[in-house]
C-alpha cells in the first residue's frame, strides 16, 4: 500500500483498538443477506473495522448538528436539518455496496430514531438507449455516460430538505435502467450515496456530487485482485442466469463459457480497468477514510485522513 502523505495509517489491528467496546450486534444471517455477490464478509470484520467506523461517523454526525445549529443562531434563523450525506467511492466488483449496506444497518441500529436511506448512482446512468444515441454504449461506467445534472439536482433536492425526491432505479438483471420505477428518498437523516463515481471532478461544473457529502469512503485494492473477483463474479452471474431469458447474462450463459470468460476479460481492461485507473482511482485521496483490502476481500489497512 502506497504512502497517503495526508493520512493517519493504521493497521487491520491498531484500526480495530478505537471503539472496539462500541461494537453493534449483527446476525449472521444480516451479514449473509447483506454481502454482494462473491463478496466476504465476516462478524470480525464488523468487530475490527466496520465499529470503529461506525463511531467515527456517530463523532461527525454529532458535530455536523452542532455546526447546523450554531450556524442556525448566528443568522438568527428557525434552525432546519439538512441530510448527513455519506459517499462510498471505489471499482467495480471492489465490495463498496457490500460496505454501503452494512454501515446503513449499523446506523439504523445506533440512531433507530431516524431514518436512514441508500442510493447508488447507477440509477444516474443514461439508459441503453441513449448510450447507444450518443454512441459511448461501450464507455458505461465512464463520467461521460452519467447524467450528472440529474444526479446533482438529485443531490441538491436532499440536501436542501425540497420533500421526497425520486431517482431513476437501475437493473444490473437487465443491465439498464428500469421503465417506470424509481427510488424513493423520503427526508433522510442520513443518505448514504455508493457508486464509482461519487468523488469524481467532471470538466465543466460548477458544482461536483462530492460537494454535497459530509464524509467520504473509497474501498480500495489492487487491480489485479479486482479483475479476480470481477470474474469470479461474471462466472457466478452466469450460473444463476441461464434459466432465464430476461437476464442480461443469459446470452453468454447459454453460450460458450470460454467465449463468454475471453468477452469479460475483454471488458475488464477496455474499460473496466481503464476506467479505474483514468477516472476512479485518481480520485481516492479525497476520500476521509480508504478502506484497503487484500486476498478474499479482507481489510487488512485503514487510512484516516488528517486534514
Amino acid at each position: 500500500m502506497e504512502s497517503l502523505m495526508n493520512y493517519y495509517q493504521f493497521s487491520r489491528g491498531e484500526w480495530s483498538t478505537f471503539h472496539a467496546h462500541n461494537f453493534a450486534s449483527v446476525s449472521d444471517a444480516e451479514l449473509e443477506s447483506l454481502r454482494s455477490l462473491n463478496d466476504t464478509i465476516s462478524m470480525d470484520d464488523v468487530k475490527a473495522i466496520y465499529s470503529p467506523l461506525r463511531h467515527l461517523l456517530h463523532i461527525r454526525y454529532r458535530d455536523y448538528q452542532r455546526a447546523e445549529f450554531d450556524l442556525s443562531e448566528f443568522l438568527d434563523v428557525p434552525h432546519h436539518t439538512h441530510p448527513f450525506i455519506i459517499g462510498i467511492c471505489g471499482s467495480v466488483a471492489v465490495g463498496k455496496s457490500t460496505t454501503a449496506r452494512l454501515l446503513q444497518l449499523l446506523l439504523a441500529r445506533a440512531y433507530p430514531e431516524k431514518r436512514i436511506q441508500l442510493i447508488t448512482t447507477d440509477g444516474f446512468l443514461y439508459p441503453n438507449k441513449e448510450l447507444v444515441r450518443r454512441g459511448i454504449l461501450n464507455r458505461k461506467g465512464f463520467p461521460e455516460s452519467y447524467d450528472m445534472n440529474l444526479l446533482i439536482h438529485f443531490l441538491n433536492n436532499v440536501k436542501n430538505n425540497s420533500g421526497t425526491v425520486r431517482a431513476p432505479k437501475y437493473s444490473h438483471q437487465i443491465y439498464d435502467i428500469v421503465p417506470d420505477e424509481e427510488e424513493v428518498i423520503d427526508h433522510p437523516d442520513i443518505l448514504i450515496v455508493e457508486g464509482i463515481n461519487v468523488l469524481q471532478l467532471p470538466s465543466q461544473e460548477p458544482i461536483y456530487v462530492s460537494d454535497y457529502f459530509d464524509f467520504s469512503v473509497y474501498v480500495d485494492a489492487d487491480p489485479q485482485l479486482i479483475e479476480q473477483w470481477y470474474l469470479e463474479r461474471f462466472g457466478m452471474l452466469l450460473d444463476t442466469a441461464f434459466t432465464d431469458p430476461t437476464n442480461y447474462y443469459y446470452q453468454y450463459a447459454t453460450g460458450d463459457r470460454e467465449d463468454a470468460f475471453n468477452m469479460a476479460r475483454q471488458v475488464w481492461h477496455d474499460v473496466n480497468l481503464k476506467n479505474l485507473t483514468e477516472y476512479i482511482l485518481p480520485t481516492k485521496n479525497r476520500a476521509d477514510i480508504i478502506l484497503h483490502k487484500t486476498e478474499n476481500h479482507v481489510i487488512d489497512a485503514v487510512s484516516l485522513r488528517k486534514f
